[in-house]
């Protein structure tokens, strides 16, 4: 299966920032055992010193769910930190931009590329450039009529929800046509995780599995 055929499939992202690596096989788990299997963990550009962590938790993902989770990297701004995403085994790259040069040099990789764009010219512009789907980001400040209305003209351009996607919403975005959704803080939750609270967010995983199902 490909990495797009994988996100066509199980649709969901979960998005993960700022999370300290002892922590993430444990989320690994805890989300894998409520039905979600793509997990994103993104760079920090304020912190370079954290980079090799960002690559040293894709590679234990990798690792610990092979042929069960595909991980990938977020937030790739620039060649360093795409080297050390396809380095440590992320299959796909997803930025909160539209950088072609980028863009190019990921499918140069053989790696899946998601793009942030927000206008119909970012997203064409994207899907120009090389895209795999495009991450249309904020799309909780305009929510599933927005994407229904883009996906109107573009209809030919996969899009992914990320930015305000929720438990509530997120069949919305699918039905509104939608080939998956990115999902950080509103489920991958870290009171919980500090508190050691796995079967809180494998609870709210499945709520988010049943939900886009659901359409």
């Amino acid at each position: 299966m490909t990495t797009m055929e994988w996100v066509r499939a199980k649709k969901i992202i979960a998005i993960v920032r700022g999370l300290q690596p002892d922590y993430m096989l444990r989320l690994a788990d805890a989300l894998y055992a409520g039905g979600i299997d793509l997990m994103e963990v993104t760079f920090n550009q304020k912190q370079p010193e954290t980079w090799k962590d960002t690559a040293g938790a894709i590679r234990a993902i990798a690792g610990h769910m092979e042929g069960r989770m595909l991980p990938g990297a977020g937030t790739v701004l620039n060649q360093r930190q795409l080297d050390m995403a396809r380095d440590a085994g992320a299959a796909y790259i997803i930025t909160p931009n539209t950088n072609p040069e980028l863009i190019g040099k990921v499918k140069e990789y053989g790696l899946a590329s998601f793009p942030g764009a927000f206008t119909p010219s970012e997203i064409e512009a994207a899907w120009e450039a090389g895209a795999d789907a495009v991450k249309v980001f904020p799309a909780g400040n305009m929510g599933p009529a927005y994407i229904k209305a883009v996906k109107a003209p573009l209809s030919h351009i996969p899009l992914m929800a990320v930015g305000g996607v929720n438990e509530k919403n997120c069949a919305e975005f699918m039905a509104a046509g939608c080939c998956g959704i990115g999902v950080g803080g509103n489920l991958v939750n870290k009171t919980w995780i500090e508190n050691g609270q796995w079967d809180r967010i494998t609870a709210l995983a499945a709520e988010f599995r049943k939900a886009v199902e659901s359409v």
